[in-house]
């Protein structure tokens, strides 16, 4: 069996314990470790659905570098053009990692894969462009 100390004040003996402040501080210093994780987990998170984006973006455009081989270049394919046509995998991601369909851009005999990257709107600043502009 454990035995507990005690202390001895004056005639009164007491128990040693942990106060509510104490206990308050240890439980906020918890609080701010595990929202500064938190913060950083979802920034991370947004930066590989970037990378993957891009990545995805160069495979489609190959893709379709690949279909010009066997087709007319002014035909520009989508994505299920591409699928079907067996340019791509039947198991590739038909829309960008936030949920919004690919856009090819063909001109100048070049292809340009376009997402709308997080805020799904295009023509913002986190628009996504396999080649870059």
């Amino acid at each position: 069996m454990i035995e507990r100390k005690s202390l001895r004040v004056g005639s009164v003996s007491r128990q040693r314990g942990v106060t509510l402040f104490e206990v308050l501080i240890v439980v906020s210093i918890l609080a701010l470790i595990a929202g500064s994780v938190g913060v950083a987990a979802i920034a991370y998170f947004d930066r590989a659905k970037r990378r993957m984006a891009e990545s995805n973006g160069a495979r489609i455009r190959l893709a379709v570098q690949a279909w010009w081989i066997e087709h007319a270049r002014s035909e520009c394919p989508g994505v299920d053009d591409l699928i079907s046509g067996r340019g791509l995998d039947r198991n590739s991601p038909r829309e960008d990692p936030w949920g919004t369909v690919w856009g090819v851009e063909c001109a100048n005999d070049d292809a340009t894969i376009v997402s709308a990257g997080r805020d799904r709107k295009l023509g913002t600043e986190d628009d996504i462009r396999i080649p870059p502009a």
